[in-house]
This record gives C-alpha cells, structure tokens and sequence, in this order.
C-alpha cells in the first residue's frame, strides 16, 4: 500500500508538472492573428497580406522576437464570407488568446468584426483604405482615410486633367457608397451640378461589365472631359479593366482612377490597353528608397519569386506591425490596453522615405501619390503631396460627420461633437 501510494504520488507530480510544462511552453510566445481571406472575392488581394504579415513575424523573430519571446502566427480563412470574419475573430480572440490581429478587407468585413475587437478589448490592425466615419478604441487604421486618398485624387483630375463630368463606380458596399456620399458632397461644393455627376454600383465578383462599360463612354460623348473614380473592389476588377479595353476607352478619352486596384491585381491582367490609366494610393512599388528597396528584396526572397509585387496595403502591414512592436516594447507587455496607450504619438518609418506618425484619433500621417498604369503593371508617379497628411477620421464634408472629432488620447472618444461637448458612442 505504500508501494502504491508513493507511485500515485509520483504520478500525480508527473502530471501536474507535465501541466505546468505545457503552460510555460504555450506561454514562450506571443500569438499574432492572421484574418484575411484566402479564398473567395477576395482572395486576390487578401492573400498576399497574409504572407506579408508571416515575412514580418519570421523577420522579427530572427531578431530575437518581442520580449524575449518568440512570435506565433495564427492564421484563419474567413473566405471572403462577412459573417465568417466574426466567427473568426472571436476564435482568434477567445480560443486562440490572441495578443493582436492584422486583417480585414472591405468594411464590411471591418464592420462585421468590430463589436468583436470592442467586447472582448482586442486590438486590430485595418491596412485598407477605407471612407471613414469611424473611430474605434480598439483599432489601428493604417489604410488611407478619404482626406489621403479619395479627395486629392478628385482634386488633381479637377485641376490637372481638367475634367467637368464624374461617373462614381463602384461595388456595392459601404466603402463606396459611403467614399461616393462624401465626393459627391464635396463635387457639388466646388460647383459641379448633378447632371455632370453618374453614379453606379455593382455587385462583389461581377463580371458582365459591357452595359455598364458602355453607360459610361455614353455619359463620357457630352462633350465636357470627363472621369471615372473608381471603388471596385475584389476580383471584378479583371474584367472591368478588360472590358474597358475592349471598348476602347483610352486614358486621354476617360481616365479611369481607381482606389482598390495595385500592383497585386494588374499582374493577372494584360495591362498594355490600360496604360495612362490612373490609380490613388500612398505608396507604390515603383517608388525610389532605400527602404523600399530592401522591402522589395526582403519580400521576392521571403516568397522565392523575383516577379511578385508589393502594394499599398502591404506597406500599412509593413507599418502597422512596426507600430505595434514599438508600442509592445515601450509597454513592456503585450496586454491591449497598456499597449493603446503606448500606441499614440509613436513613429516608425515609412517604405517611401518618410515617416508615419500615429495619431490620437488611430490613424496615421500618409504621403498621397497618383500613379499612371504602365505597360508592365507598376505605376509612374505622376503627382504627389508636398509632404504627410493627417488622417482624419471624419468627413469635414457630411453635415453630421464635419462637428465630430476623434481623440483617444485627451478626450478619450472617438466621436466627440465638439458643439455639444458630447461623446456619443464608445469611450474609455
């Protein structure tokens, strides 16, 4: 009997140090979510950014982690599926104990995860040019605001290419209707009359663009230059450019300037009858840097193919990882909302030569760039701003968005009407 109760013993030790085992071993990293889509509409554009964040993880390990732990990548497929991005945000939150996530697309998949990331005090990274008209505690938007990319792009057609008459295309989601509301606010402000303005949405993964292709040289024939401003978005991209082409519509006739197409989707197009064609955004691969350069070199050689491009939104990853390891670093730990706290103020470089700066209202300064296609499929810098601009979270050109400010440093809210003296939603 004693034989037997010293080997119960034992055998109890053995397990609860096999217990205890574990949760050191699982307590030596730190767990970093992986939410984008890699399948569906948009797994042309989503599943390169899931690399990207794993390069970023892998390089940052082989500098020793973050705290002197190693870094875990938790990769889940939402599969360009709206309600499947917030089933798989509260696993990477509730099961997985995720310490961050880089993810989301459209903002419909943004929107659909939020009251996820607020209830459970997650912390996200958004790295896509968006409309705005948001300010979450417990999100990090290093995509461009409309003031970054949607407005100085209709300023440069304005008062470069002269254009009078503006078809507002895009696909059928909050991202483009909201984006559309505030241009065309802001077009009417500058004189332009509703006749001169054409707006049209299409659904996600459409590809019978010849009609819509055809309104659009139609309202073009008015005799008055006119432009196309486009938010299609996801995988319909390939046809409509083709389209476009096959009717065509050459850039000196109707510039086409879209947000949500890179170098990522025009390499699976031939881009030759597309050339003169415009695109917004806050970096391009063709850009002249040093640290571009490296970041070209460092991506062809982590994915093993001297052809694949970078994009916009892998520069926000690029950034927004680079933020969220400063802040962990000054924090000292990992726990979301010391690291909030951390966040604001902090500056790391960008991969075009300057630096983005994150401010108290969770957006960051970004440089604007207007690109023409080239035959190739990269861009030439055609016009850019003089310096950063700030994100601004809300439009100054929607009447119930121009009084609301976004603070989560002084005013701790991110919807404060600076009339009433109010926060109207969520605060700390």
């Amino acid at each position: 009997m004693k034989r037997q109760y010293f080997k119960n013993v034992l055998l109890a030790s053995c397990a609860a140090f096999g217990v205890f085992a574990g949760t050191a071993q699982a307590e030596d990293t730190i767990k970093v979510g992986v939410l984008h889509s890699l399948s569906g509409t948009l797994a042309i554009s989503e599943a390169t950014l899931k690399d990207t964040v794993l390069m970023l993880i892998d390089a940052q390990n082989k500098k020793g982690g973050l705290l002197g732990k190693k870094l875990e990548a938790v990769v889940v497929d939402p599969a360009s599926n709206w309600p499947l991005f917030a089933e798989k945000a509260t696993e990477l939150l509730e099961k997985d104990k995720v310490s961050v996530v880089f993810g989301c697309w459209t903002s419909v998949s943004r929107k659909s995860v939020l009251p996820v990331f607020e209830k459970d005090n997650g912390l996200l990274f958004y790295p896509v040019q968006y409309e705005g008209e948001e300010s979450s505690k417990n999100v990090i938007y290093t995509g461009a605001a409309p003031n970054q990319q949607a407005i100085p792009a209709v300023d440069y057609l304005m008062k470069d290419v002269k254009v009078k008459r503006w078809v507002l295309e895009g696909t059928d989601y909050v991202y483009p209707r909201t984006t559309n509301k505030i241009l065309e606010a802001y077009l009417k402000a500058k004189g332009v009359k509703d006749e001169d303005i054409l707006i049209n949405y299409t659904p996600f993964g459409f590809s019978d663009w010849q009609s819509e292709v055809s309104k659009i040289k139609a309202f073009g024939s008015a005799g008055k230059k006119t432009a196309v401003v486009s938010t299609v978005n996801g995988d319909a991209n390939v046809p409509f450019y083709k389209e476009l082409g096959n009717q065509k519509i050459s850039a000196e006739d109707i510039p086409v300037v879209a947000f949500s197409v890179g170098e990522e989707e025009l390499s699976g197009i031939d881009t030759k009858p597309l050339v003169g064609h415009l695109a917004a955004w806050n970096y391009f691969e063709s850009i002249k840097s040093p640290a571009n350069t490296a970041f070209i070199k460092q991506w062809q050689t982590y994915i093993k193919n001297p052809k694949r491009t970078t994009n916009d939104p892998m520069e926000a990853h690029y950034i927004g990882f680079n933020l969220w390891v400063k802040a962990v670093e000054k924090a000292g730990t990992t726990d979301v909302t010391k690291v909030l706290e951390a966040l604001p103020g902090l500056e790391v470089p960008n991969l075009t030569g300057g630096t983005a700066k994150l401010l108290p209202n969770h957006h960051i300064t970004k440089p604007v760039y207007i690109g023409e296609i080239k035959g190739d499929g990269q861009f030439d810098v055609v016009w850019q701003t003089k310096g950063t601009v700030p994100g601004d979270a809300w439009s100054d050109f929607l009447p119930g968005s121009k009084d609301l400010e976004a603070d989560w440093v002084n005013l701790k809210c991110g919807n404060y009407n600076t009339k009433t003296k109010k926060c109207s939603g969520q605060n700390y």
